[in-house]
């Protein structure tokens, strides 16, 4: 329902314009908002007025109107003075008020449709029949980012990203919890995974300079139609989780670029501790220290390189290849062997995993 102070506001543009006072009243007479206090009409006309047929009635100087929508009585404005001018003003006033109740009303309605169709609580028939009714393109491109916030202080994320991306382009902000705020954004011709990454560092970055917020963003797949926007939604939330787990240094993650860390995520936990077992069976690597954890990574990045990694590390190669083989004594995994590597990197994201639910379960 339209706020009380959205229909003060109202009015008082009116007034100031046409310097006509006007109020409006509820359907028991209490008024709701006036330009001039309390206009001097008894409860009992204004409700009897408002269940009577009559579209409108004059008592002495005030003119009586009703507020509808969609055949409901809402309110019962009153315009005072004598003549045409301030009942033609009222008329004014009833047909801007009733286009905020409709206006108000439909965004109410967009947020309301978009939360249950990302939480799969709609019917196909109703994703297609609400769309319609809410004028909203069935087959547009879209993809669904998620900016995780932590906590969405006095609404500052949702308003900046209202900022950033319009309505009228077919983009809808909305959120199904407090953690997070969710953009289902539709796409230009011409999208590419590429343009679809430049957003969510658009908004990471606007997030860090204009609120001072360190915010995660992740995104799923590009949908065509609008009923596959919930498994967009539902990509986002694991690219999320799984960018956390495996990728903590990113702030934001694609669900088409989880790669390896997206099959992981979906393994059953005894398979997970089957697997850490076999590999490492007593010595489970869960805290390496920094410096091995950096070797191991630079390695990796490196391609199975010891020169360049010994290089670009800043250390002797010597070294470097004591620090591999003291990995070899302690695993039994030689990362200069590939199959090795491969298996030592897949066992590390295991165990990150593992750690993960461990932290859950507190």
């Amino acid at each position: 329902m339209i706020s009380n102070q959205t229909i003060q506001i109202s009015i008082d543009e009116l007034k100031a314009i046409t310097k006509v006072d006007l109020c409006v009243y509820n359907l028991s007479g209490v008024p709701v908002a006036s330009t001039t206090g309390q206009i001097d009409i008894a409860a009992d006309l204004i409700s009897g007025f408002a269940y009577s047929p009559a579209d409108s009635q004059v008592i002495g100087v005030h003119h009586l109107l009703k507020i509808m929508d969609e055949g409901e009585i809402l309110y019962i404005l009153v315009a005072k003075g004598s003549g045409d001018d301030a009942y033609m003003v009222g008329k004014i006033a009833v047909c801007q008020l009733q286009n905020l109740v409709i206006a108000y009303k439909e965004r109410f309605d967009r947020n309301n449709f978009f939360q249950n169709l990302l939480l799969d609580n709609l019917l196909l028939v109703d994703i297609y029949n609400r769309a319609k009714k809410l004028h909203i393109e069935v087959t547009v491109p879209r993809a669904v980012f998620l900016v995780e916030t932590h906590l969405e202080k006095d609404g500052i994320v949702t308003e900046l990203l209202k900022g950033m991306f319009s309505g009228h382009s077919g983009d809808y902000i909305t959120a199904v919890d407090e953690s997070s705020v969710i953009l289902i954004k539709a796409l230009e011709p011409g999208y590419t995974n590429e343009s679809l990454m430049e957003v969510a560092e658009t908004i990471v970055a606007m997030m860090n300079a204009e609120a001072l917020l360190n915010v995660k963003v992740s995104f799923g797949t590009v949908v065509q139609e609008l009923k596959d926007v919930s498994k967009s939604y539902k990509e986002a939330m694991m690219a999320l989780d799984v960018g956390k787990i495996f990728y903590a240094e990113k702030n934001t993650m694609a669900y088409s670029t989880l790669g390896i860390g997206r099959l992981i995520y979906q393994l059953p936990v005894n398979l997970c501790k089957i697997f850490i077992d076999e590999i490492f069976g007593e010595n489970v690597p869960y805290n390496l220290d920094e410096e091995t954890l950096n070797t191991i990574n630079k390695f990796f990045e490196n391609n199975l390189n010891v020169s360049e990694t010994s290089r670009q590390l800043f250390v002797h190669r010597n070294t470097l290849v004591y620090r591999i083989e003291r990995i070899q004594k302690n695993t039994g995994l030689d990362l200069r062997n590939f199959d090795d590597a491969l298996t030592f990197k897949i066992a590390l994201m295991v165990v990150n995993y593992m750690k993960y639910l461990d932290s859950l379960d507190y």
